[in-house]
């Protein structure tokens, strides 16, 4: 499968993608763990359909420690114990977040009060941003096709 645009060679696409990389680094440098970043970058990836997504953030969770046990079962987090209660709260916020069309309050105040128990201000707002960021960066790859398979941890840093 050949993506319908090459990202790095369109020069439009090159001024937005140096913004966008610079909203990533921003997002790493928070105080939101990176297990946390990566578990709800998947999980985002994983509703909207995006290959290239998943496959980046499966690779660069397990280059950072994360077990193969939860990155199989982010997909089905809720019925699994492997997971903390603050990242619970997490991935249910971005769910919420990224199916706003389909639940007419967008994120309910429940998802929100679960995750504002466990993340700070700072930490709330990472999360928002990320799961924003990621719908963003799904529907472009999503859009052009982009091919799964070949991304290589730490490739963009």
């Amino acid at each position: 499968m050949d993506a319908r645009l090459n990202f790095l060679a369109e020069p439009t696409a090159g001024k937005a993608l140096k913004h966008m990389m610079s909203a990533g680094r921003a997002l790493k440098e928070s105080s939101l763990p990176t297990t946390t970043q990566e578990l709800v970058a998947l999980r985002v990836s994983q509703i909207n359909g995006c290959a290239f997504c998943v496959d980046m953030h499966t690779k660069e969770a397990a280059a950072a420690g994360e077990t193969s046990v939860r990155l199989n079962l982010v997909v089905a987090w809720r019925e699994a114990t492997v997971f903390t209660g603050a990242e619970r709260a997490a991935l249910a916020l971005a769910e919420e977040g990224t199916r706003v069309a389909d639940a007419a309050g967008g994120v309910s105040d429940e998802v929100w009060a679960q995750a504002a128990k466990h993340y700070d201000e700072e930490q709330l707002t990472a999360l928002v941003v990320l799961v924003s960021f990621m719908n963003m960066a799904n529907r472009m790859n999503v859009i052009t096709q982009q091919p799964a398979g070949a991304y290589q941890p730490g490739q963009f840093h």
